[in-house]
C-alpha cells in the first residue's frame, strides 16, 4: 500500500480509502459476515481510512461494530458526515452527532464532514445556527479531529465555499468523465492548495467498471491487454497529485484484491502522453452512449409514485450503450412494466422530490419524460394496457356459483 500525507495534521493516508455507501447485503440488509472479511483484509493490506455516512443505511452501525470486534478502531481514520438534509434546527447538531458516536461505537470521529454541502447560501444558513461554534467546541474536546466537507455542486459555488471556512479537507466527485464537472479539475487544484482532497465515485457509481460501451473497453484492451477499466479509472486519478485518497465501495473480495494490486503502483504522473489520449478516446465513446449522468446512488428514493428511478435511468443508458434489446430487458425487469406493480416513469406526478434531493442536480422529471419515450413507445404502452387488463383478469377469484 502506498500513502499520500495529511500535510495539516501529518497523518498518512492510504491512497486506497473504502467506501462504506455499498456494503454487501444479505437478504435486504448488511452481510456482517463478509462485510467483516473485507474490511478486516483491507486494513491487513494497509488500508486505514473508511468513508461512511448517517444517512447510509446500517452503514455505521455495521461498521463500529466490526472495528470494535477486531480490537481495531485505533488502526483507522473514520471519516462520517454531518446529514445537512436532516436538520431541522440546532440543537440536531448534538443530536445527530451523538447517535453517530454511538453508532461507530467509538468517542471521536477522525474526519467530519458536512455532507452535501452544495453552495454559499447552506453555509450561510448553518453560520447563522453557530455551526462554528459547534465545530469549535468539538474539536476541542476531541471529539472532532479533521473538518471537512462533502460537496455536489457547481464550480463556481465549490471555490467560494474552501475559502469560506479553514476546512482541513474535502471530498469531491471526480473521474476521468467529471474532469470539467461540479468541482472538477479547476477546483481540486485550488483546494489542494489548502486542504486534503479526497476523491468519491472514481468509477462514477460503477459506471466506468462494468457499465462502458463495447467499442470504449476495446479501446482500452488494445492499449493494454493486462489492465481492466477499473485499473484504467483509478489510475487516473492517482496520476494527479492534488488527490489525497479515492474512496472505493468494494463489495467482493476480487473487486478488493484488484484495487489493492493497483494501489501498490499509484503513483502521481504515473501516465504517459500516449495514455492520457486512451481516455479521450473512451471518453468520446462513453459521452456519446451515456445520456443521462446517474450513479445510482439512490438519495432520490424512495419516490412517493412508486417510480424505480436509478433503474429507469440504468436502462435507458444501457439501451445506448449496450443495445436496445439490452436496454428494454433490463428495463421491464427494474420496473416491473407487465405487472400490477410497476414502478416505470409513467407513475411520475411531476412533485420534484426526487430533484430536490439529487446530489448530481439532475434534471429528474424531465429525464423520466425521456426514458418513457424511448422505452415504452405509444404502440408498446398500447400492448401493457391490454397485458395488464388480462393479468387483472386471471387474477380475479371466480365467481361464486
Amino acid at each position: 500500500m502506498l500513502f499520500r500525507l495529511d500535510k495539516q495534521s501529518g497523518n498518512k493516508l492510504s491512497v486506497l480509502g473504502f467506501g462504506c455507501m455499498r456494503f454487501p447485503k444479505h437478504l435486504g440488509a448488511i452481510d456482517m459476515q463478509k462485510t467483516g472479511s473485507l474490511i478486516m483484509e483491507a486494513i491487513n493490506k494497509g488500508v486505514n481510512y473508511f468513508d461512511t455516512a448517517y444517512i447510509y443505511p446500517g452503514s455505521e452501525e455495521a461498521l463500529g461494530k466490526i472495528l470494535e470486534q477486531y480490537r481495531v478502531r485505533e488502526k483507522v481514520y473514520i471519516a462520517t458526515k454531518l446529514p445537512l438534509v436532516l436538520l431541522r434546527s440546532p440543537k440536531d447538531f448534538d443530536k445527530l452527532f451523538t447517535k453517530q458516536l454511538e453508532r461507530l461505537r467509538t468517542s471521536y470521529i477522525d474526519y467530519y464532514l458536512m455532507h452535501m454541502l452544495t453552495d454559499m447560501d447552506r453555509w450561510d444558513t448553518l453560520r447563522e445556527w453557530g455551526i462554528e461554534g459547534w465545530i469549535q467546541e468539538q474539536k476541542q474536546n476531541g471529539r472532532i479531529k479533521r473538518i471537512g466537507f462533502s460537496f455536489h455542486g457547481s464550480q463556481q459555488e465549490f471555490l467560494k465555499l474552501i475559502d469560506a471556512y479553514p476546512w482541513e479537507f474535502c471530498q469531491i466527485q471526480y473521474n476521468y468523465s467529471d474532469e470539467n464537472f461540479q468541482a472538477g479539475k479547476v477546483g481540486l487544484k485550488k483546494a489542494a492548495e489548502k486542504m486534503s482532497v479526497m476523491v468519491m465515485e472514481p468509477l462514477l457509481g460503477g459506471k466506468l467498471a462494468t457499465g462502458l460501451p463495447k467499442e470504449a473497453v476495446e479501446i482500452f484492451k488494445r492499449a493494454n491487454p493486462a489492465l481492466s477499466p477499473v485499473g484504467w479509472a483509478l489510475r487516473w486519478i492517482w496520476d494527479q497529485r492534488e488527490v489525497s485518497l479515492l474512496l472505493s465501495g468494494m463489495q467482493e473480495l476480487p473487486q478488493l484484491e484488484e484495487n489493492l494490486k493497483l494501489a501498490t503502483k499509484a503513483f502521481p504522473q504515473m501516465l504517459t502522453g500516449e495514455e492520457h489520449k486512451i481516455y479521450q478516446q473512451v471518453l468520446q465513446v462513453f459521452n456519446s452512449a451515456y445520456k443521462i449522468r446517474c450513479t445510482g446512488c439512490n438519495y432520490c428514493m424512495p419516490c412517493p409514485r412508486g417510480v424505480n428511478i436509478p433503474g429507469s435511468f440504468a436502462a435507458y443508458n444501457t439501451s445506448f450503450s449496450m443495445g436496445f434489446i439490452s436496454g428494454m430487458q433490463q428495463y421491464m425487469t427494474s420496473t416491473g412494466i407487465t405487472s400490477e406493480r410497476r414502478s416505470g416513469p409513467g407513475l411520475c406526478v411531476q412533485c420534484g422530490q426526487c430533484e430536490s434531493h439529487c446530489p448530481q442536480h439532475l434534471p429528474i422529471m424531465q429525464s423520466l419524460v425521456a426514458v418513457r419515450k424511448r422505452m415504452e413507445p405509444l404502440v408498446f404502452q398500447g400492448i401493457l394496457v391490454i397485458v395488464r387488463a388480462f393479468l387483472v383478469k386471471k387474477r380475479k377469484p371466480p365467481a361464486n356459483p
